[in-house]
């Protein structure tokens, strides 16, 4: 396809991935698992991460196929253009905050990321700081550093027979419950996903209707909600200082009135957190994510509660743990397999817990497609595989219409040349009247078993 890959807004993808930049310090057994498919990484130090100008030249430059990172990096629009062959955007992480979505769903560039690996080391953190909140044990801690012998049972609870409100009851927020529940807790929920509500409703766990609600019933509140709610919409903001001041008031006065932030930094305002410590409708923290964190341990930061002893902070190490890390290696190298192999994507940002893909039996080609979801566009491709005298052996289309994009793929007994490629997207334009219908383009055999 090198002889149409003027056309514009189109980008021609590499049959088979070739390189992969890799920021931020993954595993290193990524490096050896995408060597594996015949990719080769590209590792730029964590100190590239605040160099933007650097990161794109390097891009331009090597013209990669796939880009891996964390939870740092800022992809935006300039970063995605300087690699024409630019596939997708590979998170080994879950969260996609530093990701501009819009402005991948406008370049043909799909995004994905490992919602699963990491749960563990979290769900770990999240427990241990709770039975150190309930017990007090930074505070000893701190205490016995200055010699001070502080034994006594204020402020120092059990944790069985407490009750804890979870926001956010997805993979990591359901683990929570069912070991806190094993412990002798008592789970609420807030929930805005049907599916979750329905799931915590049958594990036997109490739904509540508000925020608000959530706050009340809990001596404890632990957060676990992705960056954005399932309507698509932001979930900065989400709590406020009101929510703060309402923790565990349906609670006995004794109530341990714990908080912990294992989620997103960007939830609510320090401020707001702080304030309601020092007026007492929090007795206890923990908070591992911050609005504002740095690049790397060089980088200048500042920590908001530093003059809290009643808030316990950590670097955001809820997945930084010798277990998760090569696990979301691995996990993340899976799907880059898939999506190599066979074009199959899966836990896409743009529709998550989804996969979309083939199960055609090889040889067939397959034909991947990034298009905008524009009444016309998919009926081009399909008129367009026809005219070519090709049959479609199994075909997957999904719209993201919340960013105005589909992908579809295909399984064809023979290639489309050039000139029909370019028919294709002439037709896409003119059916849908969208200049940009066609976003990305992807052809390649797959041969033997599509497994990999």
């Amino acid at each position: 396809m090198e002889q149409i890959a003027t056309l514009p807004q189109v980008r021609f993808l590499n049959d088979h991935f070739r390189k992969a930049l890799i920021l931020e310090e993954p595993h290193p057994s990524l490096d050896d698992h995408l060597r594996s498919q015949g990719i080769e990484p590209d590792r730029l130090p964590l100190t590239a991460t605040t160099d933007t100008e650097g990161v794109i030249e390097r891009l331009r430059e090597g013209q990669h196929d796939l880009l891996y990172k964390r939870s740092k990096f800022p992809v935006d629009l300039p970063v995605l253009r300087a690699s024409n062959r630019l596939a997708a955007v590979m998170l080994c992480c879950i969260g996609d905050d530093s990701v501009d979505k819009e402005a991948c769903a406008e370049e043909g560039v799909l995004v994905m990321n490992d919602p699963v690996s990491n749960g563990r080391s979290v769900v770990e953190l999240v427990m241990g700081e709770l039975i150190c909140l309930a017990r007090r044990i930074f505070v000893a801690n701190d205490a016995g550093r200055q010699h001070l012998w502080t034994k006594d049972s204020t402020n120092r609870y059990e944790i069985q027979g407490k009750t804890l409100s979870i926001i956010g009851l997805g993979n990591i927020g359901k683990q929570v419950a069912q070991a806190a529940e094993a412990l002798g807790m008592e789970i609420f929920f807030y929930e805005e996903s049907d599916l979750a509500r329905e799931v915590g409703v049958t594990l036997g766990w109490t739904p509540c209707k508000t925020l608000a609600e959530a706050f009340r019933a809990g001596d404890f509140v632990t957060v676990h909600v992705s960056a954005e709610n399932p309507k698509g919409e932001s979930n900065r903001g989400l709590i406020s200082f009101d929510h703060f001041r309402q923790l565990a008031a349906d609670r006995p006065e004794r109530s341990p009135r714990g908080f912990i932030n294992a989620a997103r930094g960007f939830l609510y305002p320090p401020e707001d957190l702080k304030r309601a410590i020092e007026e007492g409708h929090v007795r206890a923290a923990a908070v591992d994510v911050f609005p504002e964190e740095p690049g790397s341990s060089e980088d200048g930061w500042r920590n908001p509660y530093a003059e809290l002893q009643e808030v316990v902070t950590t670097p955001h190490i809820g997945a930084a743990t010798q277990e998760a890390q090569p696990r979301i290696a691995s996990y993340i190298a899976a799907t880059t397999r898939m999506f190599n192999q066979r074009g199959s994507v899966r836990d896409t940002v743009f529709q998550p817990r989804q996969t979309i893909g083939l199960d055609a039996t090889p040889p067939y080609w397959t034909l991947a497609v990034v298009h905008s979801d524009v009444r016309g566009t998919k009926k081009a491709i399909d008129d367009c595989i026809y005219r070519a005298g090709a049959s479609n052996l199994q075909s997957s289309h999904r719209d993201f219409t919340e960013y105005g994009i589909a992908y579809d793929v295909n399984a064809i007994d023979k290639p489309l040349n050039d000139d029909q490629i370019e028919d294709l997207i002439q037709r896409s334009i003119e059916l849908s009247g969208d200049p940009d219908a066609i976003r990305s383009i992807r052809q390649f055999k797959v041969n033997g078993d599509p497994t990999g």
